[in-house]
């Protein structure tokens, strides 16, 4: 009998073990990551796909061993990053399964739902190519000078257009003053409206704030870098003193589900900071469909499937 205990103990001791500095088990409780991952399905989670968080971060800080860096495309574990009561500890914290779009640096062309239009292939300081009709030229003329552009020099000529370069945030300022006078054409890229340039914050970089971004850096200040930010407009104000930018101690990525229905994602709570991240998602160990007969509903053909 002894024996028997000790060997249920060994054993227990050793699936603790795994669970904790290895591989943990995971269901998919929606419907968010279809057709990628179905609901009630079992997934297995590498913990040292980013190097392996140490356990009790909320008593000993935030360490892990053999960081790495998230990748595009993983499909990763990790701790709700804006809970409805903050006090709870991070490592404590309800879990989400989202794809990682955005790495640290990477810029992501977003839309007013804040859903990925394009991959991050722009900054908000490059310059593109805009035309606009000739007969418009006065009054371009005086919206350059009304926002701080009047060194704007005119580059050339297109079919009767006048051309000029434009960053986004310069051709955001000009439609601001314009109300729609003017109807700008893209010659370079896509300026669909309401879509504009969100850089994902890495570790040491500095952050232009822009009108589109303040809140979402502002909350993500408040939520994850330990200072205390506020908006006055689209003046960004940190611990009181208006800034322009913002330098980031933590790296970030922007996580998106499969579903474009379900919010369970960086549309619901913005960047996931790195050390939310428990791990990626490695390989499907059980899958059923509820729905079905139980002699029918094993899908056995995406059992064992690795991601």
């Amino acid at each position: 009998m002894k024996r028997i205990l000790l060997t249920l103990l060994i054993a227990a001791s050793l699936v603790l073990l795994v669970r904790t500095f290895a591989f943990t088990s995971c269901t998919i409780p929606s419907d968010g990551m279809e057709n990628t991952l179905y609901r009630g399905e079992r997934v297995l989670v590498n913990k040292w796909s980013y190097g392996l968080r140490l356990p009790f971060a909320s008593l000993i800080g935030y360490h892990r061993w053999a960081p790495a860096e998230v990748e595009r495309g993983d499909v990763v574990l990790f701790n709700n990053p804006a809970p409805a009561d903050p006090s709870v500890p991070m490592d404590s914290r309800e879990v989400f399964i989202s794809r990682c779009i955005g790495q640290p640096g990477d810029t992501l062309m977003l839309n007013h739902e804040r859903v990925a239009t394009s991959d991050g292939i722009i900054s908000p300081d490059d310059k593109f190519l805009y035309s606009y009709p000739g007969e418009q030229e006065e009054l371009m003329l005086n919206a350059l000078q009304q926002t701080g552009m009047a060194d704007n020099p005119l580059l050339g000529y297109d079919n009767g257009a006048y051309v000029r370069s434009f960053s986004h945030y310069e051709l955001y300022l000009l439609k601001q003053e314009l109300h729609g006078q003017i109807d700008f054409k893209a010659l370079q890229t896509d300026t669909t409206e309401g879509v504009h340039p969100f850089v994902i914050p890495a570790k040491g970089q500095l952050v232009k704030v822009y009108p589109w971004n303040a809140k979402l850096l502002c909350n993500t200040i408040n939520l994850h870098e330990g200072r205390h930010a506020t908006l006055k407009g689209n003046t960004l104000v940190v611990d009181g003193t208006p800034v322009k930018g913002f330098r980031f101690t933590k790296d970030y990525c922007w996580v998106a589900a499969s579903n474009s229905i379900h919010v369970t994602d960086s549309r619901l709570f913005g960047f996931v900071p790195a050390d939310h991240l428990i791990g990626r998602v490695s390989l499907i160990w059980f899958s059923r469909d509820p729905s079905q007969p139980w002699n029918q509903s094993y899908r056995w053909e995406r059992i064992g499937n690795k991601l």
